[in-house]
């Protein structure tokens, strides 16, 4: 069975800071982008960040750069999402996708597999 399988959300009070993993199973995420995104109540879904199959290429939106980091351990068939000096703002469900660049991002129409999301609070 392919599946990814979120991990790391939780309630992290403003300024705090919380690591997501991405872990597969079933397959190798060696030749797959990874892209995270997030969903917000009430919001539509948005790409946060994105990592090349081999970790060369890496970008994020405009509202989490120089705070999130993305990185992956192909060994261990997982990616990550460091999140730091976190806003209420940030309060989603967060995502995981495995799929293909499409101009050098991470779009939710080139993205084959997804988790089922894990919740992340940032609240006072």
């Amino acid at each position: 069975q392919l599946q990814l399988v979120e991990s790391g959300g939780g309630l992290v009070q403003p300024g705090g800071s919380l690591r997501l993993s991405c872990a597969a199973s079933g397959f190798t995420l060696d030749y797959y982008a990874i892209g995270w995104f997030r969903q917000a109540p009430g919001k539509e879904r948005e790409g946060v960040s994105c990592i090349s199959s081999l970790g060369g290429t890496t970008n994020y939106a405009d509202s989490v750069k120089g705070r999130f980091t993305i990185s992956r351990d192909n060994a261990k068939n997982t990616v990550y999402l460091q999140m730091n000096s976190l806003k209420p703002e940030d309060t989603a469900i967060y995502y995981c996708a495995a799929g293909s660049l499409i101009g050098g991002l991470c779009k939710d129409y080139g993205m084959d597999y997804w988790g089922k999301g894990t919740l992340v609070t940032v609240s006072s």
